[in-house]
């Protein structure tokens, strides 16, 4: 039986010399294939996705693995099973920053992300980075309009919801306007930034530990206040 591979929302710095460790992490024991989407970005235009391409670039040199970009930029994209074809042997799957909710609906139920799941279910690992964090939950928050509700992620943990650049954001905006966020069935989480919420796989119990990795904390926010995550997350992953 085939156990799933690591998982890691990133709060930001990917393909970044700051994260290198984290990506090398993720990447450990598995095939030096470095399966890159910069879908998130998408809306930003050609240049911001070029951006996205030579970082990644350099990021696999650095890590001494293949560069493979799946160039993802609508949903008929997506459908594509040229492009689906390409993830097929990855060690490491990876979705950038940009747009979340873009990224979640031009991904969701395609032949592309069935192609992730497969993969990550067979043992390669799946990380997001700040837009690619927050769409690999259950719900994508519109975190600048957060009463304007948001959509569904892509569900790798249905109860989590991710909050990047926690440090950066939450200095602009005061925790009662995050409480909109909160439910009853969520697991609401800001990632700072060069900071990472990692897991390792399956416990006994079948829930995934999860926990902080780099430079600076991870946060659960709950209704009164924020609390640094010291121990494990415990959490259900769709897998």
């Amino acid at each position: 039986m085939n156990t799933p591979g690591r998982l890691a929302f990133v709060g930001s710095g990917e393909y970044l010399p700051v994260m290198q460790d984290i990506e090398a992490w993720l990447l450990e024991d598995r095939p030096r294939r470095y399966v890159q989407l910069a879908t998130a970005a998408a809306p930003e235009g050609d240049a911001s996705l070029q951006r996205w391409f030579h970082l990644g670039a350099e990021s696999a040199r650095r890590l001494d693995a293949e560069q493979v970009v799946v160039d993802v930029r609508v949903r008929s994209d997506a459908e594509n099973p040229v492009l689906a074809d390409l993830i097929s042997g990855a060690g490491l799957i990876y979705l950038s920053g940009g747009n979340p909710s873009h990224l979640a609906r031009t991904l969701r139920d395609t032949l592309v992300w069935s192609a992730i799941t497969d993969a990550w279910r067979s043992g390669a690992s799946l990380a997001g980075c700040s837009a690619g964090a927050m769409a690999m939950g259950g719900y994508v928050p519109d975190i600048r309009h957060p009463k304007q509700g948001g959509v569904d992620g892509l569900g790798v943990v249905p109860q989590l919801r991710v909050l990047p650049h926690f440090d950066r954001f939450s200095k602009m905006i005061p925790d009662f306007v995050m409480r909109p966020l909160l439910t009853p069935e969520a697991t609401v989480v800001g990632i700072d930034e060069d900071t990472a919420l990692v897991s390792e796989g399956p416990a006994e119990d079948g829930l995934w530990e999860f926990r902080s990795r780099g430079r600076q904390s991870v946060w659960r926010i709950d209704e009164d206040r924020r609390h640094r995550v010291n121990s494990p997350l415990r959490l259900r992953v769709d897998a």
